[in-house]
C-alpha cells in the first residue's frame, strides 16, 4: 500500500467519524427537545384539568357566598388568564395570578361552615388538592428535562451542532413569587 493510499483511509475513516459524531450528537439533541416538549405537554394537561375544576368550586362556593362577587371575579380573570397563557413565562405568571385567587376564594369559604361541611366541596377540595400534586410533579420533570436539553445544547463541542441547527434554551417552569413556592393549604 501506498503512503497516499494509507492517507485517504485516514482522511475517509476521520471524515466518517466526525459525520456519524455529528449525526449522534444532533439526534440527541432533538430527542432531548421532544422530551422537553413532551412534559410541557404533561404540565398542560394537569394546568387544563385545574381550570376545568375552578368553575366548579366557585359555583358551589358561590352558592353559599353570594355577598364576595369580587372574589368570584378575580377567580374567574385569574382562570381566563391562565388559560390564555401562550409561553411558559406567560403561564407560570397566569398561575401564579390563579393560585393567589384561588386562596381567596379558600379564604371566603373558610367563613362558611356549612359550605365545608358539604360533599360536592370537600370532593373538589380533594380534587384540587390532587391536582396540586400532580402540577408539582409535572413541572418537576419538565424542569429536569429543560436542565438536560439546556446543558447539552450549551456544552462543548455539541454546542456547535445546536448553534447551526438553531436549538435554543427553553425556560424552566417556575413560580415567580417566593410566598407562592408553598404548597397551596386546601383545608377546607
Amino acid at each position: 500500500m501506498s503512503g497516499a493510499l494509507i492517507a485517504l483511509i485516514v482522511v475517509v475513516v476521520i471524515a466518517l467519524i466526525a459525520v456519524l459524531w455529528y449525526i449522534a450528537t444532533r439526534n440527541g439533541i432533538i430527542a432531548s427537545r421532544n422530551r422537553v416538549d413532551e412534559s410541557w405537554s404533561g404540565i398542560d394537561v394537569q394546568l387544563k384539568r385545574r381550570h376545568d375544576l375552578v368553575p366548579n368550586l366557585v359555583e358551589t362556593v358561590k352558592g353559599y357566598a353570594t355577598h364576595e362577587q369580587k372574589v368570584f371575579e378575580e377567580v374567574t380573570k385569574a382562570r381566563a388568564n391562565a388559560m390564555a397563557a401562550q409561553s411558559v413565562d406567560e403561564t407560570a405568571s397566569a398561575e401564579s395570578g390563579l393560585n393567589r385567587s384561588l386562596a381567596d376564594l379558600r379564604a371566603v369559604a373558610e367563613q362558611y361552615p356549612d359550605l365545608k361541611a358539604t360533599e360536592n366541596f370537600q370532593q373538589l377540595s380533594r380534587n384540587l388538592s390532587e391536582l396540586e400534586d400532580e402540577i408539582q410533579a409535572s413541572r418537576r420533570i419538565y424542569n429536569s428535562n429543560v436542565q438536560s436539553y439546556n446543558t447539552k445544547i450549551q456544552q462543548f463541542p455539541a454546542s456547535i451542532v445546536a448553534n447551526q441547527g438553531g436549538f435554543t434554551d427553553r425556560e424552566f417552569f417556575e413560580i415567580e413569587d417566593a410566598a407562592e413556592r408553598q404548597t397551596p393549604n386546601v383545608s377546607f
